[in-house]
């Protein structure tokens, strides 16, 4: 009986049986086919060609004369499963509502548009109209006939007189904030000391004590102080309630500052007042320009203040000028919104200058 019929044997490297009698082999050599040798003999089963991986190339036939081959056809390429990155997904440009969500942004700005515009477009015809037209006529009416007398009479009572003092009231608030709030908030942040910051805590309260609520305390001050009746009775006050913010926005923009330039300057030789000089503020331009905003707009806008401290006419500002227009005028509207679109330019124009700064330092520290 053959190997083939008596079970598996031990095989040399050529097939050939291996000599003496066969050992058992394991299960799991027992379960492992064992081939015939590649040429056929009597007694064995056909040689068996096992296949080779990858499949050699077929060799190709002779040129013919000319250099092409007798036989065109040639056996399919090989190809290789390449990788497919996946596919690149764009950010929805109408945000996490999809195309809805587009429509509903474009909805909600024409809405602010609208509530922002209306208010503007009737004061603006009501001051080109005159008192009987704006009974007469529709609110939102365009005009019938254009008239400028309305911004004449606002100046004939002494509308110029209110303008005079808040441009006062206006420039003296910004530059006190401004030569008190930098240099102390520059001592804030190179400063160690612990009563340093304890001082800092306490001008940071400011910022939760509402004006209303000190207004008795800082009448008596005032008026042992005799500036009763005085433009100054209104710059101290708001100066006082003006600092705490200017002093949050300078702290946050000069710690954003590296130490390494401080320490540059130091090594240079550089005093402290040179480094504040030539360093600090040369650096905290967009945050001169936020605060003296800030606080102009603060000063310019300011009604309790002038209301409580001030009585005579001549010390008058422009909201409590606008306030008295409107007990005068009675129901003469297009009086009362010439005097406020008057009022109201050089705050535009403030604005439109330094608009990009104002943003810029309010947003220091927070980047």
């Amino acid at each position: 009986m053959s190997e083939f019929a008596g079970g598996p044997s031990f095989r040399d490297r050529h097939g050939q049986p291996a000599a003496g009698r066969a050992v058992p082999q394991s299960r799991a050599m027992a379960r492992q086919p064992v081939y015939p040798p590649a040429t056929g003999r009597p007694g064995y089963p056909p040689a068996v060609q096992q296949p080779t991986y990858p499949a050699p190339r077929p060799t190709l036939p002779p040129l013919r004369h000319g250099g092409r081959p007798a036989v065109t056809a040639r056996p399919a390429p090989f190809r290789v499963a390449r990788h497919v990155p996946p596919r690149r997904r764009w950010p929805n440009r109408f945000g996490p509502l999809g195309r809805s969500g587009g429509v509903l942004s474009a909805l909600g700005a024409a809405i602010w548009f609208v509530v922002v515009a209306a208010p503007l477009y009737f004061i603006a015809i009501t001051s080109l109209r005159t008192s009987d037209a704006y009974v007469t006529e529709g609110a939102l009416h365009p005009p019938s006939s254009i008239t400028l007398d309305n911004f004449g009479k606002v100046l004939d009572l002494g509308f110029g007189q209110f303008l005079a003092n808040s441009a006062a009231v206006t420039i003296a608030t910004v530059v006190f904030v401004l030569a008190m709030a930098l240099p102390a908030s520059y001592s804030i942040v190179r400063s160690r000391s612990r009563s340093v910051q304890l001082a800092f805590s306490i001008f940071l309260l400011g910022l939760a004590i509402p004006a209303q609520a000190v207004i008795i305390p800082l009448y008596l001050i005032i008026t042992r102080l005799h500036l009763y009746d005085s433009l100054t009775a209104i710059v101290l006050p708001t100066v006082a309630f003006s600092l705490p913010v200017a002093m949050v926005v300078f702290t946050s923009h000069l710690r954003d500052i590296p130490k390494e330039l401080y320490e540059s300057m130091i090594m240079d030789g550089g005093t402290p007042r040179s480094i504040f000089f030539q360093l600090v503020v040369p650096s905290s331009r967009p945050a001169l320009v936020s605060v003296g905003i800030y606080s102009g707009l603060n000063a310019w806008n300011g009604f309790i203040f002038p209301l409580v401290f001030t009585q005579s006419r001549e010390r008058q500002v422009v909201p409590l000028g606008l306030w008295n227009f409107q007990s005068q005028f009675g129901t003469d509207v297009p009086g009362l919104f010439a005097a406020v679109i008057i009022s109201s330019v050089p705050v535009f124009a403030l604005y439109l200058f330094g608009r990009r700064h104002l943003l810029h330092g309010l947003a220091a520290g927070y980047r």
